[in-house]
């Protein structure tokens, strides 16, 4: 490692741009010029107070990366794996359930990118296993008396021969593992929004290896890559079903053997309702349902809380679901969605059936009078699939996962001319959103729109001549 202490710092250059400022720190070392932004400036007094302590210090800077010894050795003492564990701890006590399952998914593709060497390296599968489920999970890498002994040997393996952070200033190191980000694990290429999850972790992970003084800056500046490009955003038409369909999934339901009359309802608030399927499973009454007194009048959901299922390794509480205020919304912050009559007199006649779990829970499996477990859900729903579409629909992506009742709702209330503003209050999104990712015409309302192009363009009526229009108009001319 060659030093140097031929060190000259300069002022602070100022580049004052259309939409933002950046400050940019200087110096040189043996000759070499370096230069840092910085987007606030006190973040670049700081750092250049820094270099301008250890240049007065008498110490060393390092030629490579124009960085003190001090600050040099700090980045090379920490490894990628370490920063990443520094990361998820960091994250975890303010994170949700789900937000530390999802972080935890994408370090563990990205550290497989970062080995140094594979010799006596674990099976693969070993490996994704120790990094997700134990290293990425703050209170499960503390307890190691509970940790497997092939878990710990593979950790260990993967703390000794994964890359120091410093690394990861080097462009081909960098590119090479976002480039890996962007596959499968069969080397196929991955969707792009799971790849843009996964980078977006992976930032986070370098900024906070600023923050602790693992890198000397956030690499990520320096490097043009190009992520792979997203197919157009909004719910793909093929899953939306119309409402016919609709009403024949929820009478397939009804024959699930002795399961299926009990989730009827459950399916039939995601449809009729828009809700969302963590937001449905949370549903206590009268806390958040008032419904009337006879099956032809409205009801109201008053909606302030959703439960999704993350898995008890994930959550504070070690139950399968977290419970968290409504996605995009304070704590505390209620929305009110209209129950209409349709869906009352399903409601009562489920409350009247089988009653209310515990705390007043609308929906809870027949045995875990918890919760609904996600695995119930998931399995009536294919099962009622199977039952109401012919093979062919069922390979289709219509009405693959519950969630697309919920798409389907929001599509159902457009379509019928509903104001987009309501319809997105209801649903709890933004009117923007909800016009970019639900804009879509119903299973079938594709041929309804040609008809009226059609009788638009007057199809009924004969095509004239255009060879014999063109000739009188010639002659008109005349």
């Amino acid at each position: 490692m060659e030093t140097s202490y031929d060190v000259r710092l300069y002022k602070t250059y100022v580049y004052r741009g259309a939409r933002t400022t950046t400050y940019w720190v200087r110096w040189k070392v043996a000759g070499e010029p370096f230069k840092e932004p910085f987007k606030q400036k006190t973040l670049a007094a700081g750092f250049l107070s820094d270099l301008t302590s250890a240049a007065r210090k008498g110490e060393a800077f390092v030629v490579a990366t124009g960085r003190p010894v001090s600050m040099h050795r700090a980045s090379r003492d920490l490894s990628c794996y370490d920063l990443a564990c520094s990361y998820v701890d960091l994250k975890w006590p303010r994170a949700a359930a789900m937000t530390r399952k999802t972080a935890a998914e994408a370090l563990t593709a990205v550290i497989p990118q970062l080995f140094a060497r594979t010799k006596g390296k674990p099976d693969d599968r070993l490996i994704r296993t120790a990094l997700r489920r134990w290293a990425f999970n703050t209170p499960a890498r503390a307890d190691e008396d509970a940790m497997p002994p092939e878990i710990r040997a593979t950790l260990s393996w993967v703390a000794r021969n994964t890359r120091p952070a410093a690394d990861l200033l080097d462009a081909e190191v960098l590119r090479r593992t976002l480039d890996g980000l962007t596959l499968k694990l069969d080397g196929t290429p991955g969707s792009p929004v799971v790849t843009s999850r996964r980078r977006k972790i992976f930032t986070a992970m370098l900024e906070h290896g600023v923050e602790i003084k693992a890198l000397p800056r956030n690499p990520w500046n320096d490097l043009k890559w190009t992520p792979p490009r997203a197919s157009g955003s909004g719910v793909d038409r093929r899953r939306v079903i119309n409402p016919m369909q609709a009403r024949s999934l929820l009478e397939a339901v009804k024959r699930q053997g002795r399961i299926g009359p009990r989730m009827v309802a459950y399916y039939a608030c995601l449809y009729y309702a828009a809700l969302r399927p963590e937001e449905g499973v949370g549903i206590r009454v009268p806390h958040n349902l008032v419904l009337p007194d006879s099956d032809d009048a409205w009801g109201e959901f008053v909606l302030e809380v959703a439960e999704p299922h993350a898995g008890k390794a994930w959550t504070d509480s070690g139950t399968n679901r977290d419970r968290r205020q409504l996605k995009q919304r304070a704590i505390g912050e209620v929305r009110r969605v209209p129950c209409p009559p349709v869906l009352t007199k399903i409601l009562r006649e489920h409350i009247a059936r089988f009653g209310l779990g515990p705390g007043g829970r609308l929906f809870v499996g027949e045995r875990n009078k918890a919760e609904l477990p996600v695995l119930t859900i998931n399995r009536i729903w294919r099962q009622a699939r199977a039952d109401a579409f012919t093979a062919e629909v069922y390979a289709s992506p219509l009405a693959e996962t519950p969630y697309d009742l919920r798409h389907a709702a929001i599509s159902t209330q457009l379509n019928a001319g509903i104001s987009p503003t309501q319809v997105a209050e209801w649903a709890g999104q933004s009117p923007e959103i909800l016009w970019r990712n639900y804009a879509k015409c119903l299973a079938g309302g594709e041929q309804e729109l040609r008809r009226r192009m059609e009788a638009g363009y007057g199809a009924r009526q004969a095509v004239p001549n255009l060879g014999t229009y063109w000739a009188q108009i010639a002659v008109a001319s005349q």
